[in-house]
């Protein structure tokens, strides 16, 4: 009886909340584009109508991939568009779509070509969430700071990636997407009325389905390149406590279909399949003069190691597997993946995972992925690693098994270091120790009460700049450049 009076609600969330197609994007090799979307009824065929001009979409492609999981509410579809040319933008209009979107016809543009020198930019958010009336806004329920809510007409992050979609190719989202476990919380801090548990499947959904839609204005046409973080696991974040009423609920609270990362692992399909990865958690893609590399710092570490989501590791979450059974299969790609790089064609290789391998928040720092990672960041010269997980911003010193490189950012041996999980979502960000860690060299935490997002440039084959931009008002407020030695391939083309 739970189970069916959670999925009558959820279908009237469904109807309610989802206003959209959800539709994202993803690069796929170096022809390729991946164009999912959902749709409330299975689809027997999905089809993508696509063409150099949004008045000649004379071009199909289809697919038999319309999947759905108990308690979501839609199907998500996927089709791959391959045969594509670099550099280029292509008009498309998948079909079936959603009732509002029948008559629009939407673009991309396809990945730059390895070896390509002309420079770019890419957009960086961890730690995004749901935004508006279930997620980040004016308001919050206790015990969150006052300081941690929007103000009044602030812009938050995903508007702010919306009114800068000109100056980025891509959005690389490295876990803790939507926050959908966050229902339980935000029901107890009263910040959800008129909930119960028993409804939580529906509520659960319609947090996943309002933050997609509301991610549609970026990533319709823009790659979305995601990874997984803790929140993706389950449905209630491994446990929650009700204070109030001497309540500990764990994750066996969560129903069939919402836990190990099930949502995660049927709404994206990334290029794990020409990268030697695995599904949505590990994976590589090249763009332009850049190898990026996506790592799982949730499961799957080998080596001994169990990832901290998975049944047996430190957080204690219930029914989270390993995605790949064999052995150790996450670092032996990894390390197959470093070795093969082309640094003449992709100069640089820059790394996403989850969690930090350096922070001044010692809490936040993952000691088992340091274990397995580093070692391999560090043998094969690994430019710049990115993370969340810690709700702040953090830019790090060239590290090396906890030492500084002497070069600091003027060509330095050792990998860079950044965290940014400070782009924002229901209760906000955290607060570093006062006394930060010698390697720190900026930080922003809920004392700034500033959410933002990160921005690459490369420049060239020998100069990379950081950025931490102000979601309220775009203002950059930390600036570092990376400097490396290196003679770039005159040989390489502009295309």
């Amino acid at each position: 009886m739970r189970v069916v009076s959670s999925l009558l609600v959820a279908a009237a969330a469904a109807s309610a909340y989802t206003t959209n197609s959800q539709l994202r994007l993803a690069y796929h090799g170096d022809d390729g584009m991946m164009v999912s979307w959902n749709t409330f009824q299975h689809v027997e065929k999905p089809i993508v109508h696509w063409g150099l001009s949004q008045y000649r979409l004379t071009n199909i492609a289809t697919s038999n991939v319309s999947i759905t999981y108990p308690t979501s509410t839609t199907y998500n579809n996927h089709v791959l568009i391959s045969g594509l040319q670099p550099g280029t933008t292509y008009f498309y209009k998948p079909t079936p779509l959603m009732k509002n979107e029948s008559a629009e016809v939407f673009n991309f543009t396809t990945s730059r070509r390895a070896g390509d020198n002309t420079p770019f930019s890419v957009a960086v958010v961890v730690d995004l969430g749901t935004m508006g009336s279930k997620g980040l806004t004016t308001s919050a329920g206790a015990p969150v700071a006052s300081t941690n809510v929007l103000q009044p007409g602030e812009r938050n992050t995903i508007e702010a990636l919306e009114s800068s979609l000109a100056d980025f190719d891509f959005l690389w989202h490295a876990g803790d997407i939507a926050y959908a476990d966050y229902w339980l919380k935000e029901e107890i801090q009263g910040f959800l009325p008129n909930t119960t548990i028993e409804e939580g499947a529906a509520v659960y959904e319609s947090i996943l389905n309002e933050f997609y839609d509301e991610m549609m204005a970026i990533t319709a046409s823009k790659p979305y390149m995601v990874g997984p973080g803790n929140h993706e696991a389950n449905c209630d974040n491994g446990g929650t406590k009700d204070k109030a009423h001497h309540i500990t609920y764990d994750s066996s609270i969560c129903m069939e279909g919402q836990t190990n990362f099930t949502g995660f692992k049927n709404h994206f399909r990334m290029p794990s399949d020409v990268s030697g990865g695995t599904g949505n958690f590990w994976y590589s893609f090249d763009h332009g003069m850049v190898h990026f590399v996506q790592l799982d710092t949730e499961t799957d570490l080998g080596h001994g190691f169990i990832g901290p989501v998975e049944d047996g590791g430190s957080e204690d979450f219930f029914g989270v597997e390993p995605v790949n059974a064999t052995m150790n299969a996450q670092t032996t790609w990894l390390e197959a993946d470093l070795a093969a790089v082309d640094r003449s064609k992709t100069p640089w290789v820059v790394v996403a995972g989850h969690r930090p391998l350096y922070l001044s928040d010692s809490g936040a720092i993952c000691p088992e992925c340091k274990d397995v990672f580093e070692p391999l960041l560090t043998k094969y010269k690994v430019d710049l690693v990115l993370s969340g997980h810690s709700h702040v911003y953090e830019r790090q010193a060239p590290l090396a098994e906890g030492k500084e490189d002497p070069n600091g950012l003027e060509n330095p041996t050792f990998p860079w270091y950044i965290t940014n999980g400070a782009a924002g979502h229901y209760d906000g960000l955290d607060e570093l120790p006062s006394s930060r860690q010698p390697y720190s060299r900026f930080a922003l935490d809920t004392f700034n009460a500033t959410y933002g997002w990160s921005r690459l440039t490369f420049h060239n084959c020998t100069h990379l700049t950081h950025e931490f931009v102000a979601s309220k008002n775009g203002t950059v407020l930390d600036s570092a450049t990376l400097f490396k030695a290196r003679t770039c391939d005159q040989g390489s083309k502009h295309y």
